[in-house]
């Protein structure tokens, strides 16, 4: 039970992004002293990693292996399957879909995003709820819906060629499905990278059987038989996968009279028009970005959580430089920044469609602006270390690309910065080896001491390379 001697600060939203800012709180004020959290989730789950939905529906993993850490401190409560319906910011109260309320001090919106339908015939009833065969891949509701319309050989759709989509196809192909993809721009992954790098990542995924429809348009939902397009054409299929984007749940705030736009407006101190109401993740709108992505939203959780303790009040977030990372068994790709950079920057691309890989990088000023790395997993690390703190980049631009060595100077030699391993939770190379010095050998261990590979899981074969290396055998998996 929350004891009310300190200040009260109520979450809402036990997602990813809530569950981090109750653990940076815990981190912070680990008795309670200062505040008290009390973090409300409508989901009966306790907080997991929703990014790694996709290796749950591979089989990768199973849904206990994505759970997130719960702060084991006296001053913290958390009350799963329970909603919020109301706010009263005059009151400072919260009201709860089961009769009660909550009164707090400070208020902290964490109420993320739901799925968005395209308004396509036969993919949702009236009231919004999805059609006969049509599922979004967002909860583990989800998945487990996904999971039960998934029979191995069966035909699969899915619409919307992003980060998440391509990831939920490349699962169901591991599953044994015959899957198409159906993207309406000219290529996938639009906005994160070019087209002869998509087109290269779509012939991988032809090889993995993955059929690629890009710049068609979908017509309808036929249940029981596919997805028609506008072309004419239908695309057999027993499930139809909808990753075409995001809505940030704003509704709460919205009626309670707090300003939102696209997401609930906020700024540097992450406070909204109501000072007492603060927004991080999905739901937030700051004018520096971060919506949609596993590490501002953990940044702004770490900076609320500075604030509200008082430990760092002058913490401000100041917005996102994203680097994406596409977690799919088999292909390795990120990239960062600019994906066309204009003809200011100097470029130097790779292209090797042969070998499926592709690599471009976009520098002005001496700075990167923009990378695309496909196929090229060891530069990658460094590339996205360096596009952070806009370091300078070498003479040599396609010894950075390919990942040679570099002629050792006073930027790359004994006072270079440690290398990131786990970007989304910063933990860098030297972090990692503490772990492992103090006693972590496994996986799991770094991960308990360091939280390297709990965000994007995109760092699990950098911290698999240091642990074979330091072991000098192959790294226990985790259970």
């Amino acid at each position: 039970m929350v004891q009310h001697t300190a200040r009260r600060i109520v979450v809402i939203g036990n997602g990813m992004v809530g569950a981090r800012f109750a653990e940076e709180v815990a981190r912070r004020d680990p008795v309670g002293e200062r505040v008290g959290v009390t973090v409300v989730g409508a989901e009966d789950e306790a907080a997991y990693n929703r990014v790694l939905l996709p290796g749950v529906l591979a089989g990768r993993y199973a849904p206990e292996d994505i759970r997130l850490p719960v702060p084991e401190a006296p001053s913290m409560a958390v009350r799963t399957g329970t909603a919020a319906v109301a706010l009263e910011p005059a009151r400072r109260r919260v009201a709860l879909d089961d009769g009660t309320g909550l009164d707090y001090d400070d208020l902290v919106l964490a109420t993320g995003a739901r799925a968005a339908f395209p308004p396509i015939p036969g993919l949702a009833a009236a009231d919004g709820a999805p059609e006969q065969g049509v599922t979004a891949l967002r909860d583990l509701a989800d998945c487990r819906r996904l999971s039960a319309l998934a029979r191995p050989g069966g035909p699969v759709v899915v619409l919307g060629g992003g980060v998440l989509g391509l990831e939920a196809a490349r699962a169901l192909a591991e599953r044994g499905m015959r899957v198409s993809l159906v993207e309406s721009s000219p290529w996938i992954m639009r906005r994160q990278i070019d087209r002869p790098a998509a087109r290269i990542l779509a012939e991988q995924y032809g090889v993995l059987g993955v059929a690629v429809h890009s710049w068609r348009v979908a017509a309808r939902w036929l249940p029981g038989t596919g997805l028609e397009l506008d072309d004419g054409r239908v695309l057999a299929g027993d499930a139809l996968v909808v990753t075409a984007g995001v809505k940030a749940n704003t509704g709460l705030a919205a009626r309670a009279g707090i300003e939102a736009e696209h997401g609930v407006l906020v700024d540097d101190t992450l406070a909204t028009d109501d000072p007492r109401v603060h927004a991080i993740g999905d739901c937030a709108q700051h004018p520096g970005g971060g919506a949609g992505l596993v590490q501002p939203g953990w940044e702004q959780a770490a900076v609320l959580a500075d604030r509200l303790t008082g430990t760092r009040p002058e913490a401000r977030y100041t917005g996102a430089r994203p680097v994406t990372r596409l977690k799919a068994e088999g292909i390795e790709l990120t990239s960062m920044g600019e994906a066309e950079a204009d003809d200011t920057a100097e470029t130097v691309t790779i292209a090797d469609a042969h070998g499926g890989r592709y690599a471009k990088l976009s520098v002005r000023g001496e700075r990167i602006v923009g990378a695309v790395l496909l196929g090229f997993a060891d530069p990658a690390a460094e590339i996205a270390r360096m596009y952070d703190d806009g370091a300078p980049v070498p003479a040599d631009r396609l010894a950075l690309l390919t990942g040679r060595p570099a002629p050792e100077t006073e930027e790359t030699g004994a006072g270079a910065a440690d290398p990131l391993v786990c970007r989304c939770n910063a933990v860098t190379r030297a972090g990692v080896e503490a772990a492992w010095l103090d006693g972590a050998r496994t996986r799991p261990d770094i991960a308990a001491a360091t939280r390297a590979t709990t965000g994007c899981g995109g760092c699990t074969r950098d911290v698999d390379a240091l642990l074979a290396g330091w072991n000098d055998a192959r790294p226990v998996p985790a259970p």
